[in-house]
């Protein structure tokens, strides 16, 4: 498979192309955007809806999460959230569990059947993902995801002011 390097803009390119295409968030954004399409297929055909494979792909393999925390993995708004909460513990997937340390928070796990549906959907992804990495051998796996990790963890301002002002 021939890989493409994309050629850096220049100063006069960039001042005479549209203001997106040298955006950085734009450009995160837009990849993120190509990527997620290549694999949204697989789970057409799987018959799975992308916000029920979020949030199945954020539990696998971790604790019970709360309502809120997979709101925030998941990229979806907390009443959003909780309707699909509630239409997944309709179809057994999910199932809701109080909190341990504190009743008013309820904390979210896969069932069996849910573990079932992502398990062959986490391989999937997996392959896309090496897929995807050998389009650009020169890359830094690794450095580039730390460097994702990194601008998540530290945005600039309070967390909430960031995620509204992109």
């Amino acid at each position: 498979m021939d890989t493409v390097t994309p050629m850096p803009l220049t100063r006069e390119d960039r001042a005479m192309s549209r203001f997106v295409d040298d955006y950085l968030l734009y450009l995160m954004a837009r990849a993120s955007h190509v990527l997620s399409a290549e694999f949204h297929t697989t789970l057409r055909r799987a018959g799975v809806p992308v916000p029920v494979w979020r949030v199945l792909a954020t539990l696998s393999g971790s604790p019970p999460e709360t309502v809120t925390g997979l709101a925030e993995a998941c990229l979806l708004q907390q009443p959003t959230m909780t309707k699909l909460l509630d239409r997944m513990v309709r179809d057994g997937l999910v199932q809701r569990l109080p909190d341990a340390k504190d009743r008013r928070v309820v904390r979210i796990e896969a069932t069996p059947r849910g573990e079932a549906l992502v398990k062959d959907l986490l391989d999937a992804a997996r392959q896309h993902e090496t897929e995807v990495l050998r389009r650009f051998p020169e890359m830094d796996e690794h450095a580039l995801k730390e460097l994702l990790r990194a601008i998540i963890a530290r945005p600039a301002r309070g967390r909430r002011a960031a995620v509204r002002a992109a």
